[in-house]
């Protein structure tokens, strides 16, 4: 706790002053362009990936940036991803996973989750990952089979992102993109999915 409070102390000395004005603007309105789907994991830090700040972005976080399609269910990310497309009018969306997937992983031996029901319910929504399995990576190493799996999964979740009744709608109406991205921990690289082609390729290209 001591950690965190130093943090916000640091923050409220040195880098709050500095942005003053775009905080005053902020705290009466939000207007982000982006709407970016992405894990849970403490590994990945949208904000610092992609080097954007305060009101850039809107953003849905859920183990396995999973977005699940269950009919007439309520959850938060499918509700998050509603308010982003038709309150916020977002005009991108990104569903983006991450190497070393720990979820993703558990889709592969569920026997560690004896105790976590919940979370074994929930991962039920990554079993389109192995329809939609990528490529082995060589550039993955001993980590090239469940790289495959968590590419599949981006697929599979951009899928069920376009299955969302606001997103379809948006898509129709051409006011919102939509992307699969895929990050990785040890280089910090970012590769996105190209529909056209089917597979993955560098942001850049």
């Amino acid at each position: 706790m001591e950690r965190i409070l130093e943090g916000h102390n640091r923050f409220l000395a040195e880098v709050f002053p500095v942005q003053r004005q775009k905080f005053k603007l902020l705290a009466g309105l939000q207007a982000p362009e982006w709407l970016f789907i992405t894990c849970s994991d403490s590994r990945v830090v949208p904000h610092l990936i992609l080097g954007v700040g305060p009101g850039d972005l809107f953003v849905a976080r859920a183990i396995g940036n999973i977005v699940p399609v269950t009919g007439n269910d309520v959850d938060g990310c499918t509700a998050t991803i509603e308010y982003a497309v038709e309150a916020l009018k977002v005009k991108h969306a990104v569903v983006c996973g991450h190497s070393d997937c720990g979820a993703v992983k558990a889709t592969l031996d569920r026997k560690h989750l004896e105790k976590l029901p919940k979370v074994h319910h929930w991962l039920r929504h990554i079993e389109g990952a192995f329809t939609h399995r990528q490529p082995l990576n060589p550039a993955d190493g001993e980590q090239s089979e469940l790289g495959s799996l968590i590419r599949g999964n981006v697929v599979a979740q951009l899928h069920n992102l376009r299955a969302q009744p606001s997103v379809a709608r948006a898509l129709t109406e051409g006011r919102l993109t939509v992307q699969g991205w895929y990050y990785d921990i040890a280089t910090g690289r970012i590769e996105r999915y190209d529909e056209a082609e089917r597979r993955f390729v560098g942001l850049t290209e």
